[in-house]
């Protein structure tokens, strides 16, 4: 036991220096000391250990709304601002945040056309992937971030929703300023470039939704109109979980393709592993994902009065989770810190849980594991650029992922 103060919610995030040079040695020690307490300065239950975070996502009995949260949420309770009692709430916020009945009405067909075109999609990944391989090969030294890990999510997604390749360009602008909805410290030129790009990304998706109406595709929003003919889904919500969709999938996934490149090139014994048997690619993003994963907490609020590993909570209390904690908890993962593509199969909680487990899943997994493949495949002799440099994270909440990462091939 040690006499320190255990570290509040925002100091658990980047804008503390010590959390963005090493952020386990503060959840491993928050972790020991004490897995589940009451952080004052966002209103929050901290919950860092892999069991209880594990149940308690999985738990389905209770709340994701933060309006269901109590005044004293203050984290929570951000989420919900500007909520207006007139409109019904799934017009207001997209899956991430509803509950059921709406949550499962809404979730479940876009899941279910969202997964169809992925299953399918993987010709398409690759010749994207290709393309960006192709441009880096004629610069010898690149941003792997700017010029791979950010540009093929949003060409991915981009073919996946029917976007016309003429206009590319402008939506990867819109979702880069969108994503910057994420950032409570941006620039007032970010604030404008984010309202500024929701305004022409939510103009193009009623466009592309009217024109697919029209005359059907084959992508997801053709899908999706399809399948509200029998689905009761009003235009606003597809709108709102379309942008959900890039918010979400877009950043997140190039920090997994960042994040993993990184940890390869720390530990080229793995990448030797990997090029000796590439059957392993599966493998190493999962442990790429439960080593270093790209999102750091989820939340929950408690529908009742219950107990978390002994813990006393009351209904509408609001419960942090602590995802990158929780995959190094060394009760469930042996030598937790250690990055090993080899290890023996396991359960991580990078994608969450339970009903609102990520959505994005299954085609970040596929972009994963071809852009690593192939990135390693192309340049033999990937390596750092600036091997003394320290590591880029950028500044954002809640989220870990590099600004830049510079390579040479």
């Amino acid at each position: 036991m040690t006499d320190n103060p255990l570290p509040n919610l925002m100091q658990l995030t980047p804008l503390n220096p010590a959390f963005r040079e090493d952020p386990h040695a503060l959840l491993s020690d928050l972790r020991a000391r004490c897995p589940v307490h009451h952080d004052t300065t966002t209103g929050s239950f901290v919950v860092s250990r892999f069991a209880d975070v594990r149940s308690n996502l999985s738990d389905r009995t209770l709340w994701r709304d933060p309006l269901n949260a109590e005044e004293g949420a203050l984290l929570s309770r951000q989420l919900a601002a500007g909520y207006d009692p007139s409109l019904p709430r799934s017009r207001q916020t997209s899956i991430l945040l509803l509950d059921d009945p709406d949550h499962a009405r809404v979730r479940n067909p876009l899941a279910q056309a969202l997964y169809a075109r992925v299953a399918k999609f993987k010709p398409q990944v690759e010749a994207i992937i290709e393309g960006a391989l192709d441009r880096i090969a004629k610069l010898g030294a690149f941003d792997l971030i700017s010029e791979y890990a950010i540009p093929i999510p949003i060409e991915v997604i981009a073919a996946i929703l029917g976007v016309d390749r003429t206009r590319l360009d402008d939506f990867r602008d819109w979702s880069e300023g969108v994503i910057l909805s994420l950032n409570p410290f941006r620039s007032p030129e970010q604030t404008a470039h984010m309202e500024r790009a929701s305004e022409s990304l939510r103009a193009y998706f009623i466009e592309l939704l009217n024109a697919r109406r029209a005359s059907p595709q084959d992508d997801l929003v053709s899908d999706m109109a399809k399948l509200q003919e029998g689905a009761n889904l009003a235009d606003e919500e597809l709108l709102i979980n379309l942008s959900a969709l890039l918010v979400a999938g877009n950043l997140t996934t190039s920090d997994l393709i960042g994040n993993a490149v990184r940890q390869f090139l720390l530990n080229p014994d793995q990448l030797a592993k990997l090029r000796a048997d590439p059957s392993l690619i599966n493998a190493a993003v999962e442990e790429a994902l439960r080593f270093e994963p790209p999102v750091d907490i989820t939340g929950r609020v408690a529908s009742r009065d219950m107990e978390v590993n002994g813990v006393a909570l009351k209904q509408s209390q609001a419960m942090v989770f602590m995802l990158r904690g929780a995959n190094r908890d060394p009760e469930v993962f042996e030598r937790p810190d250690e990055f090993d593509i080899t290890r023996k199969p396991g359960p991580h909680m990078a994608f969450g849980g339970g009903a609102h487990i990520c959505i994005g899943a299954p085609l970040a997994r596929l972009e994963a594991q071809v852009a690593l493949l192939k990135l390693f495949q192309r340049f033999p002799n990937l390596r750092f650029a600036n091997p003394d440099e320290p590591a880029h994270w950028r500044m954002l909440p809640f989220f870990r992922g590099l600004e830049k990462l510079e390579l040479s091939v």
